[in-house]
């Protein structure tokens, strides 16, 4: 429905006037409330009355507002003064306005987004919640269903990547909101109008504007021109790494190249180029079991590359070390909590290793000595028992894990290191010698890695796990060979004790022995 038509009309064979109503979901650090208070501005800069509210809650992201914008023609208002509502009610709403994709399914939730009425503005970006972060598998919700939920729920839906506009415009994402809205033609005001509504902020003026033309021509479907923001430092990677990808270019098929070049990098970025060559050397016998006996799809070397780039860039306390103080790390965490550059941002990170981790993050001998000898043993595990909690934006904080992740050339002489070699090496035998009897199976022993995860307790019950579930895989045979371990790995990401796989196994077996 046209909101342009539709605002003097409150129901069907109605002529009352009546206010246009939006609603604005976002996320902490989204600029919501900026773009809330520019509705207003444009609003009452047009002939209009305006008023705006917010209702804070949480998002199991970071904090979730629901801003709610009235706005009424003056014309129409004849002396009297209009009665206007504090929050959203379902079925009465005109715009909605998402700032991410699960933030326009939360409004079809709660009703406000209706097929006779709602113009939903949505970017169809994702900010996981935490269900789906620690979900064992891929625990991220359906996308595809999501967004055919919005298509079905509203009378018309406008939906892009715009995170990713305003990455490239150096801008914030309700600049981006702002340009959509602009172009739906869902409020009776032309583009400059908006224009002038940025001008007025004047701060970041540039830069808004810039998101706002690009969120305009991408939501009357041109194609925005967008000059990319500069990058600080080089943007080319070294010329060894690209050496590595031109021959992973060569040698493997086009479908599985996504994943590969991505492993090669993550490989890169956790150890060194010879590790990255490595991960290219390892994937070699795969592609040519892809060739022999696959069925064109490169499936099995896609989930091959990808699980294996996972093992060989386990998360050992160098690498957790190294990820909590990097640059990138700490400027997310200020966009996320909406911290200006004139406020001090402390982080606190909560850290338990136990004896195992450290163990096996330390030379292998020196590992073996605090694991066989009982005073070094009792030593460490008093003075670790309780966990501590660092700063890591504190001077201290963030030298003690910098001279961790600085262990780094040390990884390769770990307990750890070592018996993930030779984990991974017999795991790519496995699917190797399984390919060539029965390749869809080989690929379900490929994915079988997805449960070794994590670090400390995690990382224990998903390789027990694992192990039990690699015991059986010589005796599976059949047409129904690779369903039935499918089975088996989908058991113990649902259940990560290991209870229902263990009887599920114990079953299997009673029926096999004789």
């Amino acid at each position: 429905m046209n909101i342009r038509a539709a605002q003097h009309a409150s129901r069907p064979g109605t002529t009352s006037v009546r206010a246009i109503r939006i609603a604005v979901l976002a996320m902490g650090g989204e600029g919501g409330g900026v773009l809330a208070n520019w509705l207003v501005e444009l609003a009452e800069a047009n002939g209009h009355l305006a008023q705006m509210t917010s209702v804070p809650g949480v998002a199991q992201r970071t904090g979730a507002t629901i801003y709610y914008v009235e706005m009424f023609p003056d014309a129409e208002l004849n002396g009297r003064e209009p009665v206007l509502a504090l929050m959203p009610v379902p079925g009465d709403v005109d715009i909605v306005i998402a700032s991410e994709l699960m933030e326009a399914g939360r409004a079809i939730q709660r009703g406000i987004v209706t097929p006779d009425r709602t113009v939903l503005i949505a970017s169809t970006h994702r900010v996981f919640a935490i269900a789906e972060k620690i979900a064992l598998a891929d625990g991220r919700a359906d996308e595809s269903a999501l967004i055919d939920a919005a298509r079905a729920a509203a009378a018309r839906l406008v939906s892009f990547d715009m995170q990713a506009v305003a990455e490239k415009t150096g801008s914030v994402i309700s600049a981006v909101l702002f340009g959509a809205l602009a172009a739906s033609g869902a409020l009776p005001f032309d583009r400059a109008a908006f224009e002038t509504t940025i001008d007025h902020g004047g701060v970041g003026v540039a830069a808004s504007k810039r998101a706002f033309a690009a969120g305009y021509d991408t939501a009357s479907g041109r194609q925005p021109a967008i000059e990319p923001v500069p990058l600080d430092g080089p943007l080319t990677k070294p010329a060894d790494e690209a050496g590595l990808a031109r021959e992973a270019a060569r040698l493997f098929a086009p479908a599985a190249l996504q994943v590969i070049t991505a492993g090669i990098a993550r490989c890169l970025d956790f150890q060194d180029l010879a590790y990255a060559a490595l991960y290219v050397e390892r994937l070699k016998p795969i592609a040519d079991m892809e060739r022999l006996y696959g069925d064109g799809s490169a499936k099995l070397l896609t989930e091959t590359a990808r699980y294996l780039a996972l093992g060989m860039t386990f998360e050992d306390p160098i690498r957790v070390a190294d990820l909590k103080i990097r640059s990138e790390r700490i400027e997310r965490v200020a966009a996320e909590v909406g911290a200006r550059h004139d406020q001090i941002l402390q982080i606190r990170e909560y850290m338990h290793p136990r004896l195992q981790e450290i163990a096996e993050t330390v030379p292998a001998g020196l590992g073996r000595f605090l694991l066989k000898n009982k005073l070094a043993r009792t030593f460490v595990q008093n003075l670790t028992s309780s966990g501590r909690i660092i700063e890591s934006t504190s001077i201290r904080g963030f030298v003690l894990l910098y001279a961790v992740a600085r262990m780094k050339p040390w990884r390769r002489r770990s307990m750890r290191f070592q018996r993930e070699q030779v984990d991974l090496s017999a795991w790519l035998a496995t699917v190797a010698e399984t390919a060539t009897r029965d390749c869809v199976l080989a690929t379900e022993v490929a994915e079988l890695r997805n449960l070794v995860k994590g670090y400390g307790d995690t990382h224990a019950r998903g390789a027990a796990n694992y192990a039990a579930i690699m015991a059986i895989v010589p005796d599976l045979k059949g047409p129904a060979a690779a369903t039935e371990l499918a089975s088996y790995r989908t058991l113990a990401l649902a259940d990560d004790t290991g209870v229902r796989l263990g009887a599920a196994i114990a079953q299997r077996l009673s029926r096999t022995q004789p």
